[in-house]
Formats: structure tokens, sequence, C-alpha cells
């Protein structure tokens, strides 16, 4: 998964998933614009559980984080 992606390949290619990605680009407003996808699943926990593994990319620590990509469903409440 070597491969740079924007938010919406991403959404795309992993819909109804959880996605951890490696950030490699950054709006202003800390946004992700672009990153690679270092681990994906329907399952939230598995996700979450390759953040040790994916702490250091091409040997250099890299912002990481955690999207879902699909709908939020309205009987659910997100806080960031």
């Amino acid at each position: 998964m070597d491969e740079i992606l924007t938010m919406e390949e991403m959404r795309e290619r992993y819909p109804g998933e959880w996605v951890l990605i490696g950030c490699t680009e950054l709006d202003p407003e800390m946004r992700i614009l672009r990153g690679r996808i270092l681990a994906h699943s329907l399952d939230r926990d598995e996700v979450y559980r390759q953040i040790p593994l994916s702490l250091l990319v091409d040997d250099q620590i890299v912002a990481l984080a955690v999207e879902y990509m699909g709908e939020v469903p309205e009987d659910v409440v997100v806080v960031l």
C-alpha cells in the first residue's frame, strides 16, 4: 500500500471501512489532503491495533490518522 491517495480516492476504495492513514499532505487547518493507507478494516479495533506497527514509515515518523470512510448514521454522535 505504497500509493499516495487523496481523501476522495480513499473513500472510493474503502467505503464503509476504517483506515489508518500515514498523512503526506495536510491543509492549513490540519485536514488530510493526501496520504498512504497503512491499514484498513471493517473492524475499527483491528485498525487501532496496527498503530504501533505503523509509527515508522520509510524510517520516518509520520503523522497518523484514523478515519471512517462511510456515512455516519444520524443516531451516532461523533466527538472530535
